[in-house]
């Protein structure tokens, strides 16, 4: 599966987010090593502490789908509101719990309009299940 098909299952998903306060939605797809592709969006709560970032409702819905496929090739993360829009810390640890092994933001920098890192990249010297 290509990184464009990916970022369009984000884009997608960030339509469907809930942000009735900060009205900032994101999207996020990740592919696992098993070739699935599952997607989340952001979903705010009123007690905004108890919100849920997109990255972990797509990480989640990774878990619940298929035991056996729960490593992850790749993640998308996509807004409408902010490009590129990079994962937050708390999405880094959990993305990294499941041993992702890169991000794709989009990038109007870039000519294909998308930007691959690896993710050691975005959390270097991170701490893992191997470290319990």
């Amino acid at each position: 599966m290509d990184l464009a098909t990916v970022m369009k299952a984000a884009r997608e998903a960030a339509q469907n987010a809930y942000a009735p306060y900060s009205g900032f939605r994101v999207g996020a797809a990740i592919l696992t090593e098993g070739g699935t592709l599952r997607a989340g969006c952001n979903v705010e709560n009123a007690s905004y502490g108890l919100g849920i970032c997109a990255e972990r409702s797509a990480a989640v819905a990774m878990a619940l789908a298929d035991p056996e496929d729960r490593k992850i090739r790749l993640v998308a993360v996509a807004s409408p509101n902010a490009a590129p829009c990079f994962p937050c810390g708390a999405c880094r640890q959990v993305l990294r719990e499941f041993g992702c092994k890169g991000v794709v933001l989009e990038d109007p920098a870039e000519a294909s309009g998308l930007r691959h890192y690896p993710f050691e990249a975005l959390l270097p010297h991170s701490f893992g299940p191997e470290h319990l």
